[in-house]
């Protein structure tokens, strides 16, 4: 049977964008930076190959503009709502944006933002019920 190995994310600045995800879940690169292309693994070891927990994150170079839409994307857990307040602050002073999104259901358990490519991901706040 397969695994996920890892979350590939396009960007314009791979090296940017390390730098978000890094500070956002605490990863680190698995090796420098070569050729646009980076894995990030969470700061334990963890990754293929590793000794943590937590699927590893890879950042390739791209020209394709943003999906407002898109069809992939990561979730990021918070234990409750003020965890998930908490951490959207944060992520927002490390660059995220906050993106207006007119799907909501009533009463969310989410929040989507974005992070310094553009690219969508949630906050979700896993008590919510």
């Amino acid at each position: 049977m397969v695994t996920v190995g890892s979350v590939v994310l396009g960007a314009s600045d791979v090296a940017r964008a390390a730098a978000f995800w890094g500070e956002a879940l605490g990863y680190v690169p698995r090796e420098d930076a070569q050729d646009g292309w980076v894995v990030l693994v969470p700061g334990g070891g963890g990754g293929e190959g590793g000794g943590g927990g937590g699927v590893q994150i890879a950042l390739g170079y791209s020209e394709t503009p943003v999906q407002e839409r898109p069809r992939v994307y990561l979730d990021l857990y918070a234990g409750d709502a003020a965890e998930q307040a908490a951490e959207i602050e944060r992520l927002v002073g490390l660059g995220a944006q906050r993106v207006e999104w007119d799907d909501h259901p009533e009463d969310p358990d989410f929040v989507v933002l974005a992070d310094t490519e553009g690219n969508r991901f949630c906050v979700i706040d896993t008590s919510h019920g």
